[in-house]
């Protein structure tokens, strides 16, 4: 993709729209061979765009979902043990009357066969020819600053060291995307690393086509009739604000019920769609009584 503009028409034929600017970062991103880190709101698209990308380009999205705890081994690789051992034993019965040789049963213990690889070793190793492998890391702001230190590490180099193997690079690095709902700061080597982008919740009108291209069979009255509701409950201060993934939700539920227009009653039945959390359900039920009396 040669363009801003490509991009967007490329990733609109996955059903992902994207503004303008979305759109340059993303591209530069491609052209300039770094991390896109991708902050915002819970449900503004951040991860659906790393699967649109891996989409239009046909290759393996990669998925590494950070978490309070997680540690390098998790994200680069680990030795498959039980294979292992059944290989140690394999060799003791072939070997029969005890000459095993200790060194060369060692060597062939840490064999690539035994490797399990994880999401990132995994990138660097399927990102071979013009069009590299997607890694995804998503939710990078719940891992730790130490695992943080070791993601920049391997983004700078492009490579790992195994010791039992030997440094492994990649032939082309991975197209990385970042995400973060920003539950804390990230540092700034992480950052300066990245090209950065903000993704807002789209206007009325982009949410609307977004929901018309996921559901095409939706009347175009009741994808803005919804759309306008989500929008007015994302200014409700709710704990969970309804973001783009719950508007699809809520208007494929609605039209499997068969709803041409949307009314209170149909509405309350069906909160379950758009409403995560118990607390927001009565100050949601009165906004809707507002919202549709308009």
């Amino acid at each position: 993709m040669d363009s801003p503009e490509q991009v967007a028409r490329a990733l609109a034929t996955t059903g992902y729209l994207c503004d303008e600017d979305l759109a340059t970062v993303t591209y530069l991103a491609g052209a300039m061979e770094r991390p896109l880190l991708l902050e915002g709101e819970p449900g503004t698209g951040k991860t659906a765009l790393a699967e649109a990308l891996a989409a239009v380009d046909g290759v393996p999205l990669i998925r590494l979902q950070c978490y309070e705890g997680i540690d390098a081994s998790q994200a680069l690789y680990d030795w498959d043990f039980p294979r292992q051992i059944l290989h140690l034993r394999t060799l003791e019965a072939a070997a029969g009357d005890g000459s095993l040789d200790a060194d060369e049963a060692e060597k062939s213990l840490f064999d690539d066969r035994f490797l399990l690889a994880r999401p990132v070793l995994r990138a660097l190793r399927e990102s071979v020819g013009e069009s590299p492998a997607v890694l995804l890391v998503d939710e990078i702001d719940r891992a730790d600053d130490e695992f943080e230190a070791f993601l920049l590490e391997v983004l700078s180099g492009w490579s790992v060291s195994i010791p039992e193997l030997g440094t492994i690079s990649a032939a082309t690095p991975p197209r990385v995307v970042l995400t973060s709902n920003r539950t804390r700061d990230l540092h700034d080597a992480l950052k300066r690393r990245c090209l950065y982008h903000w993704i807002d919740h789209p206007g009325l009108e982009r949410e609307v086509e977004i929901v018309r291209s996921r559901l095409p069979e939706v009347t175009a009255e009741l994808a803005r009739q919804v759309v306008t509701v989500v929008q007015g409950l994302r200014d409700e201060g709710l704990l969970k604000p309804p973001g783009v993934a719950e508007t699809i939700d809520w208007t494929r539920a609605l039209q499997r019920l068969g709803t041409q227009e949307l009314d209170l009653a149909t509405a309350a039945r069906t909160l379950g769609a758009v409403v995560k959390y118990r607390e927001d359900t009565d100050r949601v039920k009165h906004a809707l009584d507002r919202m549709l009396a308009r």
